[in-house]
């Protein structure tokens, strides 16, 4: 989830992929930035996305959304809510269940 603490302009799902290509860019160059990451959901009320990325390129995405500052010369931060290798497993939390 990205985090706007000033407000600021909500990117659409194209730009939102294009910030996590310069975030890859910016860090680890452009091997980086030709690491295959899917957005697979973005939600732009709430800025959240669900990112899928092959598991080698785990660590260089999570470092590069983590560790950018700026988007558009405004401050932001990225939060990774979840990681998981199953996708299924991304659909819901098993903390919030409510069994009957």
């Amino acid at each position: 989830r990205r985090e706007l603490p000033d407000g600021g302009a909500r990117p659409n799902a194209a730009q939102f992929k294009q910030l996590v290509v310069t975030a890859l860019r910016e860090l680890h160059g452009e091997v980086g930035a030709a690491l295959p990451v899917d957005v697979l959901t973005y939600e732009e009320k709430t800025l959240s996305a669900i990112l899928r990325v092959i598991s080698s390129g785990f660590v260089k995405l999570w470092s590069a959304l983590t560790l950018l500052g700026f988007y558009q010369n405004r401050r932001c931060a990225f939060r990774v809510l979840q990681t998981s290798p199953f996708l299924l497993a991304l659909s819901g939390n098993s903390r919030e269940l409510v069994l009957d």
